[in-house]
């Protein structure tokens, strides 16, 4: 809902209300952001004091000598006019002056929320679901306006903002910067940011905010994993403020304290290399920014996060559908297949129960390794004599889905593509072009290029009848420069590539409706609600070791749904991190995101495949829970904790599956307490783990304390008996209330420790863990 009343603009949602006014120089002063207000209000309360001056500041004219725009909370400011502070707008006209001051116009309020123009992916909402705010400022000697635009989303207390610059003047300007959103906040605040590389993905990471300025940024082209667009700032009182950016290129999110005690918070395109040159009469339109609050801390504002992106970003038929469980070939074979070994792994895999298979990199072109083919996209008759169709068909006969690996945005040298269309590689002419994973981007500005891959792709995908695409990225930008004739200013060049890509997507995800798109780049290194308007999962890092994941998982999950992220079950040690990691634990973690499988399930013994199949069915029979539950952190990895526990609950908090994950196991150590507060209070429960394998191997030669044979560590006996037998994980069974899971908890069995062993022990070892079943029974 969104009034304006005298000068007082609220905007509110189910929970939540902002609140800005007009000044009497026109100026929009932000007054406040937190819980819903549901009585009358007072401005002045709100309003910042100007009674007297300030020394060392500048006021803003005349006739207003104590109005000081360096100390008012604004929700949108410029620079040259006493503002010190980073400006939202920066725009370069007559001989390089850059002094702005926009005031209020006009302003309306719709129902529903008007679409984008100009190329940009954004959320959606009916009349029911949000209202918009549309705010005109105009420049008081320029012809330029400025348009806000304010959408709510009531049930999910998220408003999305963006900025729309229009030149109504004869002669051109030059934009620098013009974010997508600003809000300017009272009191001290901690930031959290979402940061990594491949490998290890947004990790979190907390600082105190002090006087100074801080910047959450991608320079690569990509949203990238290095600083994920995505933002919180949390108090001493447990409020929190989230920010993310419906965008899949270069980003910035500058937090900036002044000295004043105010926080400044802006995100939208970085500034740092971009230039747009708006012409008479163009217009420019900003990504859509998002926003949220919550009274309770990082958990609610991730909540709200969720709602709003499986209800108002994610699309198509696969909106709330339960995802399918799927194996990928890359790390059983890597280039090193045939078309006999694809079909051999995929009836294994039917057989365990998994429900998609997707031939990775390798199938195209002449590709045998990283540094072919990319580019040209018909199969490998080499690998694949019999053509995708007939691997496709083989697959479906055996009862599962048919997917492929692509990295359309890339070319290699080594390919037709590259020699019958040099001119398409993103290339500075007599310069050597940086270089990742031997490969190098092709120039989506060009229509031709995206008209060359919109046509290509088509051809084969429909040969190949293909229900799921994984399309990857592996490498970032460097020696930004296009051929295109329509590139007249390279400061447009990353943007327009943006453009062009969701143009290509949006093409391709009309044609092919029904498929299931995955998005990839080195892993997680484009994880962002750009990319997910068009692919609801994402795959969120290579790296698959389940310790690792802990930490990456946790630190995207409060972004992004479990819905979103891609967990895949992998050998060991994991190829990653040479880790070694038990089977069950492997599973456990992966569970909490979208399933899927990659190894070579055609080298697993008999035990192993049993396994296997039983957290198939589990995963099959809890799935709608694990991918569009409420999910809830309880004890962090991204902490000193030992522990890592996270929850997941149905709609009404009826059935709850709960990780208890270990990082080092210890000698003789103390009772564990599992405590989960995400429980229904008035409900009673039934609560019991997971029954998962055990490997003999675990205990080494502690076996020859029961064996009548000698048993050598890491001998033929041992391996064999290991293929042929395994031990059941303990029994755990309680009926207790929700208020005494939630207050007191439950004191689980004891952890093997080296003091002894029976069937009620729980053997976890390093990196060991359980899923908990918490059924409601009254």
């Amino acid at each position: 809902m969104i009034t304006n009343k005298d000068r007082l603009f609220n905007l509110s949602t189910k929970r939540t209300t902002y609140l800005f006014a007009v000044t009497e120089t026109g100026h929009l002063e932000h007054l406040y952001w937190g819980r819903r207000l549901t009585r009358d209000i007072s401005i002045d309360a709100f309003a910042e004091k100007r009674s007297i001056g300030i020394i060392g500041e500048t006021a803003y004219d005349s006739d207003h000598p104590t109005l000081f725009l360096t100390n008012l909370a604004m929700e949108y400011s410029t620079t040259g006019k006493g503002d010190y502070r980073e400006s939202s707008i920066d725009i370069e006209y007559q001989k390089g002056l850059r002094t702005l001051d926009f005031t209020l116009q006009s302003f309306r309020i719709l129902k529903g929320k008007p679409r984008l123009f100009g190329g940009l992916v954004e959320s959606y909402g009916d009349h029911e679901q949000c209202t918009t705010l549309e705010i005109t400022l105009r420049e008081k000697l320029l012809p330029l306006r400025i348009l806000l635009t304010y959408t709510t989303f009531e049930d999910t207390d998220v408003i999305t903002r963006r900025t729309t610059l229009h030149n109504d003047g004869h002669e051109s300007v030059v934009i620098r910067n013009l974010a997508s959103a600003q809000v300017d906040l009272e009191g001290s605040w901690e930031l959290v940011t979402f940061d990594g590389a491949w490998g290890r993905e947004r990790y979190v990471n907390r600082r105190e905010l002090k006087p100074g300025i801080y910047i959450n940024d991608s320079k690569k082209g990509v949203s990238s994993s290095d600083h994920n667009p995505a933002i919180f700032l949390t108090n001493e009182e447990n409020e929190c403020v989230g920010f993310n950016l419906v965008y899949s290129g270069n980003h910035r999110e500058l937090v900036e304290v002044s000295p004043f005690g105010k926080t400044r918070v802006m995100t939208g395109i970085n500034p740092t290399g971009f230039s747009w040159t708006l012409t008479s009469g163009e217009r420019f339109q900003t990504p859509e920014a998002v926003m949220t609050y919550s009274p309770h801390g990082l958990e609610g504002a991730s909540h709200n996060f969720h709602q709003f992106i499986n209800h108002h970003i994610i699309r198509g038929p696969w909106k709330f559908r339960e995802r399918p469980i799927l194996i990928n070939n890359w790390e059983a074979t890597y280039f090193n297949f045939t078309e006999d070994k694809i079909l051999k792994l995929a009836r294994e895999s039917a057989e365990l129960g998994i429900e998609l298979f997707v031939l990775d990199d390798g199938w195209f072109g002449v590709r045998n390794d990283d540094t072919t083919s990319l580019g040209d996209w018909t199969v490998n008759s080499k690998k694949l004599p019999s053509g995708l169709g007939y691997i496709s068909s083989q697959i479906k006969k055996m009862g599962m889905l048919f997917g492929l690996w692509v990295e359309p945005e890339m070319v290699s040298i080594q390919s037709e593509l590259y020699k019958n269309h040099p001119d398409w590689m993103i290339a500075i002419p007599g310069r050597t072009p940086g270089v990742g994973r031997n490969q190098y981007i092709l120039d989506l500005t060009r229509e031709d290029v995206r008209r060359y891959l919109f046509e290509t792709l088509s051809k084969t995908w429909k040969l190949a009848d293909v229900n799921y695409i994984k399309w990857d990225m592996n490498r970032v930008f460097s020696d930004l420069y296009s051929l295109n004739p329509e590139m007249a200013n390279h400061g447009e060049f990353l943007h327009r590539y943006v453009l062009g890509l969701y143009e290509l997507l949006t093409k391709l995800a009309t044609e092919f409706p029904a498929v299931l798109f995955e998005s990839c780049a080195s892993g997680g290194n484009r994880f962002d609600l750009g990319m997910l308007c068009f692919m609801p999962q994402t795959w969120t890092s290579d790296n698959s070791d389940a310790l690792s994941r802990l930490y990456i998982q946790e630190g995207t999950s409060y972004a992004y749904p479990l819905s979103t992220m891609g967990a895949h079950v992998s050998s060991s040690p994991n190829h990653q991190t040479l880790r070694r990691t038990d089977l069950e634990s492997r599973f456990n973690v992966a569970a909490f995101g979208v399933l899927g499988y990659e190894l070579d399930v055609t080298s697993l013994n008999r035990q192993q495949k049993e396994a296997i199949k039983a957290q198939i069915a589990f995963y099959k029979a809890h799935r709608s829970i694990l991918q569009y539950g409420t999910f809830t952190r309880i004890k962090l990895a991204n902490s000193a904790s030992n522990q890592v526990v996270w929850a997941v609950a149905s709609k009404d908090r009826s059935e709850l599956l709960v990780l208890f994950a270990q990082k080092l196991n210890r000698a003789n150590p103390g009772g564990d307490i599992l405590r989960v507060h995400a429980v229904d209070l008035n409900a009673t429960y039934e609560v019991f783990p997971r029954q998962q394998k055990i490997d003999i191997k675990v205990f080494g030669d502690l076996l020859n304390m029961v064996s009548p044979v000698h048993i050598t560590e890491g001998g033929i006996a041992q391996e064999t008996i290991s293929k042929a037998l395994s031990l059941d994980s303990e029994v755990e069974h309680y009926r207790l209330s929700g208020e005494q899971i939630a207050y007191g908890g439950i004191k689980l069995n004891q952890q093997f420790g080296g003091t002894g062993y029976d069937s009620m022990t729980r053997v976890l070892g390093d990196f060991g863990s359980r899923i908990y079943l918490f059924k409601r029974i009254d």
